[in-house]
């Protein structure tokens, strides 16, 4: 597949194996509040931008064949936050899926969420489960949205569902398949890619089981400015990657012959 886009007055002409398009892509969106500082704006200034961003990447990378995206909405850390701006994105959030869900609806993109959403306010679960009733039909991109979310939380819920589970006699020898099936993401396809905008390095307790053989990707662009250009630029980064799952190259060349 060959792409353009113009780049300081220069048209760059890039390669992309659209035969090696993760399929599932997880995105840490950082970045927002030193967006505002940058612009000297307020904090929610960022926040509000990088919501009208998360549809405009998830309807490019459904373009580009991508068939799932994550995003890293809310943590459960940021529960610490001052209780104002915490009002604020949840306030924001029910605005945003009030004014973007005809869209994603036409766009056939279907939204989940994950997260220990029972922490949420009602009126925001309230307004979850409509999203998500009203986009199920979805049968492009599926867009889910962490909230309220931790890795380490996750595992200890489904740690505890594990347990449940063998208290009652439903499971004698727990399997990595068997623990799949209990956490946020079980109805997703594997990771294959986790990009971090913003500039910094670190996953911050997202999908901490899931990432283990995903390709990483760190941008240094802040989430309001994250468009389709550096999405394709993490696509090429994962297409040019070899993913070896523990085994040599050579064994990986035999595979594919």
């Amino acid at each position: 597949m060959m792409l353009f886009w113009k780049k300081k007055k220069e048209t760059k002409t890039i390669e992309l194996d659209k035969t090696n398009i993760p399929q599932h892509i997880a995105v840490i969106m950082d970045g927002n509040g030193r967006w505002a500082k940058s612009r000297n704006l307020p904090r929610i200034a960022g926040h509000k931008e990088g919501m009208s961003t998360v549809k405009r990447i998830a309807i490019a990378a459904d373009e580009l064949g991508v068939k799932a995206m994550t995003m890293y909405a809310f943590s459960t850390e940021n529960w610490n936050r001052p209780q104002e701006e915490v009002d604020t994105l949840m306030s924001l959030l029910v605005q945003a899926m009030a004014s973007k869900t005809a869209e994603l609806i036409e766009q056939g993109v279907r939204l989940t969420f994950i997260g220990d959403l029972k922490r949420l306010p009602g009126n925001v679960r309230a307004k979850l489960d409509e999203t998500i009733e009203k986009t199920k039909q979805g049968t492009r991109i599926t867009l889910c949205i962490a909230l309220s979310y931790s890795g380490r939380d996750e595992i200890l819920r489904a740690t505890n569902l594990a347990i449940s589970k063998a208290l009652n006699g439903e499971v004698k020898e727990l399997t990595e398949s068997d623990f799949d099936s209990l956490l946020d993401t079980q109805a997703l396809p594997e990771l294959d890619l986790m990009i971090r905008t913003g500039k910094e390095q670190r996953i911050s307790n997202f999908l901490l089981w899931q990432v283990a053989y995903a390709e990483l990707f760190f941008s240094n662009v802040y989430w309001p400015d994250f468009g389709k250009e550096a999405l394709l630029e993490a696509l090429i980064a994962y297409t040019e990657r070899e993913r070896r799952y523990g085994k040599t190259s050579e064994q990986i060349l035999l595979t594919e012959d």
